[in-house]
């Protein structure tokens, strides 16, 4: 047992070596799928943990960050409503080095939904009962390395299971820019 605690140890070690912390935020245009409602603007704000393979090809990001959701419409009786959902995000990311300062990355998502608030005229709501408390999704985007640790991307979540809103299919897609910093890089 303590061979077996010994190795998994030293592999542990190995694969840190070449790993690094970083953080990213930026700016979210987010929607509800199956719906002809319009945007809004949101942020996010999060960390990440880059794991590199040594030919420095291929790595795997796990990160999680909080991220702001939602939509705005306007009601049949001409009230303007607004649905804003905060949500942790839980990505785990393989990125694709295409060269030094180019990457592409894609991945699966898991998304807890931690706030909500909807607002039509002078009416809100803040209850979590209308919305799945959980989304299970994709992310697909592109990165460019800037200089020293800095970073920028573009990416965009795709909803794969729906919220069931109010008994509606519908999910969420967020086009992110983000800007980013990984640290010992």
């Amino acid at each position: 047992m303590r061979k077996i605690f010994l190795l998994f140890f030293l592999f542990a070690f190995a694969v840190t070596a070449q790993a690094q912390f970083g953080v990213r935020a930026g700016y979210s245009s987010a929607n509800f799928s199956n719906s002809d409602f319009s945007s809004i603007g949101a942020f996010h704000i999060g960390g990440y943990y880059l794991v590199k393979t040594s030919a420095d090809l291929v790595s795997v990001e796990p990160g999680i960050q909080y991220s702001g959701k939602g939509y705005s419409t306007v009601a049949l009786d001409g009230d303007e409503v607004t649905e804003k959902l905060g949500y942790v995000d839980i990505p785990v990311l393989i990125r694709l080095n295409l060269m030094p300062a180019l990457n592409v990355f894609a991945g699966p998502q898991a998304s807890l939904l931690v706030s909500r608030n909807y607002t039509k005229g002078n009416i809100s709501n803040s209850s979590l009962e209308p919305v799945a408390g959980y989304e299970l999704g994709a992310v697909v985007g592109v990165g460019v390395k800037v200089a020293a640790g800095l970073n920028l991307q573009a990416s965009y979540d795709l909803g794969l299971s729906s919220l069931n809103y109010f008994n509606t299919d519908v999910s969420n897609r967020v086009l992110k820019l983000s800007i980013g910093y990984t640290f010992g890089n």
